[in-house]
Parts: C-alpha cells; sequence; structure tokens
C-alpha cells in the first residue's frame, strides 16, 4: 500500500469515528468496540472493488459493483457489525455476501462467518477474493438469503444487508438464544429503517429502530424461489 491510500484510509477511520459521534443519540454506540475498530483498520476497502474505483473506496460512501448491487457505506458497514455484538466464540450468518467486504470485517472478529449471496457471479467473485485474502474462517454459496443456512444454525449473529419487506421468518428461528439480528426493512414506501432484533431464552424478541437508512432492497421469496 502506497502513502496516499494509506493517508485515505486514516482519513476514512477518522470520518466513521466522527459519524459514530454524530449518530449517537439514535444509535447509543458512541466508540466503536475494539474489535471493529481492528477489523476495520486491518482489512483494505480496495480489495473488494474494481482496481478502476480503488482509490474511491476510501470514501465514506456506497459503491456499485455490478449487477444492480453495492458495497455499502463504511460507516454502516462499521455500525451493523458493532451492533452485532458478536466476539471470537461467535458463528454468524450474514445475509448479502455481495463484494464480500462485510463478510471480511465479521471474519476478522467472529470464530466462522457463513454468507449467502443471490447473485452468482459476486458470490463467486467474493470467495475468490475472501480465499485470496486468507479468509478460510469466511464459506460463501449462492442462494436465497431469506431461507438462511439451516443446516448450520443456530447462529449467535445475524446481519441482512438488502432491505427487506418484513422480518424473513426463517431468519428468526435460526437465531440462537441470546443472538442478534442486524436487518434493514423497508414498511412503507421510500422508507427504510435499520433494526435490531434480540432473541431471549424464552424464544420471545425485543425489536428496535436504531436509524434510517438506505439499501437495495433484498431479493428471493419465502417459498425458496430465487
Amino acid at each position: 500500500m502506497n502513502d496516499s491510500s494509506d493517508s485515505r484510509r486514516r482519513t476514512l477511520l477518522d470520518e466513521i469515528a466522527g459519524e459514530v459521534i454524530e449518530t449517537a443519540e439514535l444509535t447509543g454506540i458512541r466508540r466503536l468496540r475494539a474489535s471493529t475498530r481492528r477489523a476495520l483498520e486491518t482489512i483494505d476497502r480496495a480489495a473488494f472493488v474494481d482496481e478502476t474505483d480503488a482509490m474511491c473506496a476510501y470514501i465514506n460512501r456506497p459503491l456499485a459493483i455490478g449487477h444492480g448491487q453495492t458495497i455499502s457505506q463504511p460507516f454502516i458497514v462499521a455500525l451493523m457489525t458493532d451492533l452485532l455484538e458478536i466476539d471470537e466464540n461467535s458463528r454468524v450468518l450474514e445475509i448479502g455476501t455481495g463484494s464480500g467486504y462485510q463478510a471480511a470485517i465479521l471474519g476478522e472478529i467472529a470464530r466462522e462467518v457463513y454468507s449467502i449471496e443471490i447473485v452468482e457471479p459476486l458470490a463467486e467473485r467474493a470467495e475468490r477474493v475472501l480465499a485470496r485474502l486468507g479468509y478460510d474462517n469466511v464459506h460463501v454459496r449462492c442462494g436465497n438469503g431469506r431461507l438462511g443456512w439451516p443446516e448450520q444454525a443456530p447462529f449467535d449473529g445475524i446481519i441482512v444487508t438488502a432491505a427487506a419487506d418484513g422480518v424473513p421468518p426463517a431468519l428468526v428461528r435460526q437465531l440462537a438464544p441470546g443472538g442478534m439480528l442486524v436487518i434493514p426493512v423497508a414498511r412503507a414506501a421510500f422508507s427504510q429503517n435499520l433494526l435490531t432484533i434480540r432473541k431471549h431464552e424464552d424464544g420471545s424478541i425485543d425489536e428496535k429502530v436504531v436509524l434510517p437508512v438506505m439499501f437495495v432492497p433484498l431479493t428471493g421469496r419465502e417459498n425458496g424461489s430465487i
């Protein structure tokens, strides 16, 4: 990495920290967890975008990655990771692999990450990039994320990186007691909110609205078809 990109990465991390402070009244988070900060510092976002967009990777905004999909804004990646409350013993499910950047952030923290991408070329590319970077604890497959990954459930954390029109029941079922689901949900036209859903030991859940967001829509059907 050259001095220019290293400086841009430091600036990006400072911007993320500033936005965390600015949104603290909504999110309840005034400072990112040490594990989240380390992951952001360790992973070069430029490795997950096209070479022509490499310098744009250090700007705090989403970027197109083809097929109508985006790599999320770094602040949102950081926030959603922090909201999961995972650690080195956690098993995490991600819905919407996209570029693989969020999966890599999770892979820096959690013991195992299972990531599902419905767009096959994106799944294949993310799998190659993650393998090249040595993330052997991140497992990617192409499929309908609304159905989760039942054979690997339960999960200590589930993160959804596309906006659903409701919380997929399969994901709630696959969440371990005590686990957290972080998901953007669109329940009204042109309006999305990031939600956290905590599952209790008795199976009941607590839902909290965190802040307004804007994600690409979650595709796939509840009946299992793509």
